[in-house]
């Protein structure tokens, strides 16, 4: 993964945002989208193409496209550091590998603790039966 290469190849296009701001927000485009084609990347590997795309699908529209946005801040500078912020963490994260679970066993001393713990129960049930029945 190229990182200053897929920086180049960001689309951002700046909307208006929704929410309060009055007359600000009605006037001004502060809310950026960012679009990235993975199929047509140039800084990814196939692997790492096949790879987002099965990590990301939730977001990949049918094109092939990674669409995000930002809204958090009045300001589109902001909103635009913050997207492409997420994004470069979106990708580092559907690009880690993930650690094979290692199976485990209990052990001796935590089976005989539970039916230590399994006869003592049922001795205290046993106790609150009737003697005479």
């Amino acid at each position: 993964m190229d990182k200053d290469l897929i920086l180049t190849e960001l689309d951002y296009k700046a909307v208006r945002s929704s929410g309060p701001g009055g007359q600000h927000a009605n006037k001004t485009a502060t809310k950026v989208e960012l679009a990235f084609d993975i199929s047509n990347s140039e800084a990814l590997s196939d692997y790492e193409k096949r790879r987002i795309s099965r990590k990301l699908s939730g977001r990949i529209n049918k094109d092939g496209v990674l669409k995000m946005s930002s809204e958090d801040s009045r300001s589109q500078h902001t909103n635009k550091e913050i997207v492409t912020q997420n994004f470069l963490f979106e990708l580092r994260e559907a690009l880690k590998k993930q650690k094979p679970r290692k199976k485990t066993k209990p052990t001796k001393a935590s089976k005989l603790k539970r039916l230590k713990a399994k006869k003592k129960k049922s001795e205290i049930k046993a106790n609150r039966k009737d003697p005479l029945k």
